[in-house]
């Protein structure tokens, strides 16, 4: 038994590292039996028409046997061909409609298979969602990745056509046992004798099977987060030529995938060859037992019968161990899947959230604290207010706790102490939809989507039009540099901005929230990575959109934010101080200071770079 400490401890680890093995518990839960047979019922209609199917392709098909019997036994030693004849006719009956029967059922699985795909995907990567930052922060977004595509792929044959085939192959079973003893009671049960050390053997391995197939969903887990992680870090690893070293780490995390794969292998086939061994046995102990043990000794028609419902016997057997095996490995993948939608959404509507009507854009912050870990508080007891149309700085050494007000005013994370209010409502009062619809955010990381420039612009207002577009561009300078493309905002962006500057990307993020037209608006860093040349066209950009709107900007360069109604310095948590840029600056305090050490650090560099063009 795993104490609860340990458990976490190893959750959080597997979670954070590429190279530690996510933890899961070593029974299976039966809370994802239930998950797996929420998703069945939606096709129990499917299911049971390919389970009507399956049942007239056996019973049609086990008959066949019978028409042969009497074939060898009746028409062919009484020279009947009228009679050798109808049993041809009835055993070519039962292969036809056995077959088209069995075709019918093979199409209707695979399309509930694909319905079964389709859900299970959809409603995880739904919750995916809803997760709150929290959720992400903790992850390499590779084993995340993994398990919306690859994982849901993997187990679509379980959860259709394995537990279909498993009910099937129980029935048939029992139909082919009826037929055996309907030809010969002692052979029969000569072959049925084999099964039971057979089921002996697949209880005895079945945990250790499961872990096998459960170390290899790490493995996979594992390799697949390091890929991505090497993908999206490749500019930085040839930087600073590093491609030995990268692959040695994949080399070594693929080799571990190998060798559980090739463990989870071996233990797997152990049952097939088990069962194909003892069916083996059963065979020559029928055809011993039919021709030199019994008395009378068995007709060669009844043994060419029983050797043929002995071989079908065995081959569901056969089947229902495959069957077991791919639902073993399956399983391993579900938990992974069923995990992931079991995960708590930290941030949504509470139960009596009401709507924020429109904003006027009054915000306090009264008395907040909050931190990500327990025990280390990113913000203590912060206070302040911002009446409509302020523009409050937010300054401060990094990790002081900036982007964290923000990201507490969007809800982006829970507050856990203290209140916001927007307009005298908590915010954690109203729905999210309600309060994020107007807000504006320009949050540190610019990301852009696959797709054109006017698509990344138009994602702040899905229904803007052409001319909407272009002016929210105009009017932070993005116009001039989309124009030189070719193809100007139809041109194509690849994954993450590919293609484009930092800058560019920066502004065209500028223009996608200023089209959102937002009451509250946050923008962080958002000119870190401009040019001070085009710094100076945003500028009056940013003006334009704070006016009659409540703003919060984070800002590095400290000459954007001279303007601000109000700046506020932020230090281990606290508000250190707060004012204009003029009072601030008369303090000669630590605004004082960290204005006039970046004024020494801008001179520097500017007196370089001139020294460098004389």
């Amino acid at each position: 038994m795993v104490r609860k400490n340990d458990k976490q401890t190893k959750q959080t680890q597997g979670r954070n590292k590429y190279d530690v093995d996510e933890y899961l518990d070593d029974k299976v839960s039966f809370v994802n039996f239930k998950y797996v047979l929420s998703y069945l019922a939606k096709v129990k209609g499917s299911m049971s028409a390919a389970l009507i199917f399956s049942l007239f392709s056996s019973i049609i098909g086990l008959s066949g046997p019978l028409f042969i019997q009497h074939a060898l036994d009746v028409a062919v030693p009484g020279k009947d061909y009228r009679l050798l004849f109808l049993m041809t006719g009835g055993l070519t009956f039962t292969i036809v409609f056995s077959i088209g029967f069995g075709t019918v059922r093979n199409l209707i699985v695979a399309k509930t298979g694909q319905a079964i795909i389709h859900d299970i995907r959809y409603d995880l990567f739904a919750h995916l969602q809803r997760l709150p930052f929290s959720f992400y922060d903790s992850r390499p977004h590779g084993k995340i990745f993994v398990r919306v595509v690859p994982y849901v792929n993997s187990v679509s044959d379980a959860l259709s056509n394995g537990i279909l085939n498993f009910i099937i192959e129980i029935l048939n079973i029992f139909f082919i046992i009826f037929f055996m003893y309907k030809v010969n009671a002692h052979l029969a049960t000569v072959t049925v004798l084999g099964l039971p050390v057979l089921a002996a053997f697949i209880w005895t391995i079945k945990n250790r099977q499961r872990k096998a197939w459960q170390l290899v969903s790490n493995k996979n887990s594992n390799l697949n987060a390091y890929v991505q992680e090497s993908i999206d870090g490749v500019r930085v690893t040839q930087a600073f030529d590093q491609q030995r070293r990268t692959l040695a780490t994949l080399d070594r995390l693929a080799g571990e995938r190998n060798k559980a794969w090739m463990f989870a292998q071996y233990i797997s086939n152990s049952v097939w060859f088990s069962t194909e061994t003892i069916s083996q046995i059963v065979f020559s102990f029928v055809y011993i037992m039919g021709a030199y043990w019994m008395n009378p000794m068995a007709s060669f028609g009844m043994l060419l019968a029983m050797g043929n419902y002995a071989w079908r016997f065995w081959q569901p057997i056969i089947n229902l161990a495959n069957i077991y095996n791919t639902f073993v490995t399956g399983m391993s993948y579900l938990d992974r899947i069923f995990d992931t939608i079991a995960e708590p959404v930290l941030i949504e509507d509470a139960p009596d959230a009401h709507e924020l009507s429109a904003m006027r854009g009054h915000v306090v912050f009264d008395n907040v604290s909050f931190s990500y870990d327990p025990g280390h508080k990113i913000l203590k007891g912060v206070s302040f207010t911002a009446d409509p149309s302020d523009s409050i700085a937010i300054v401060g050494p990094t990790g002081a706790g900036k982007t964290t007000i923000v990201n507490l005013l969007s809800r982006f994370y829970n507050i856990e102490e203290g209140r916001v209010l927007i307009d005298g409502q908590d915010i954690m009062k109203v729905t999210l939809n309600s309060l994020r619809s107007q807000m504006g955010i320009m949050l540190q990381d610019s990301f852009l989507f696959t797709g054109t420039i006017a698509d990344n612009i138009r994602y702040g207002k899905l229904d803007a039009g052409d001319e909407e577009v272009r002016g929210a561009a105009e009017l932070i300078g993005a116009n001039s540099f989309i124009e030189k493309f070719p193809q100007g905002y139809d041109t194509p962006i690849t994954e993450q901005g590919g293609g484009i500057s930092h800058g560019q990307k920066q502004l065209l993020a500028f223009a996608r929230t200023l089209l959102s037209d937002p009451r509250i608006l946050i923008l962080d860093e958002a000119t870190s990575s401009i040019d001070t040349g085009t710094e100076q066209l945003v500028q009056q950009g940013i003006k334009t959109l704070m006016k009659g709107r409540t703003s919060f900007i984070i800002a590095h360069r400290l000459s954007t934010i001279r303007d601000c109604t109000r700046i506020i310095y932020i230090k281990d948590g606290c508000i250190a101080e707060a004012g204009t840029h003029d009072e601030l600056m008369s303090l000669k305090s630590f605004y004082y200071q960290l204005y006039w050490a970046q004024y020494a650090e801008e001179t520097s560099l500017e007196n370089s770079s001139n020294e460098r063009e004389t």
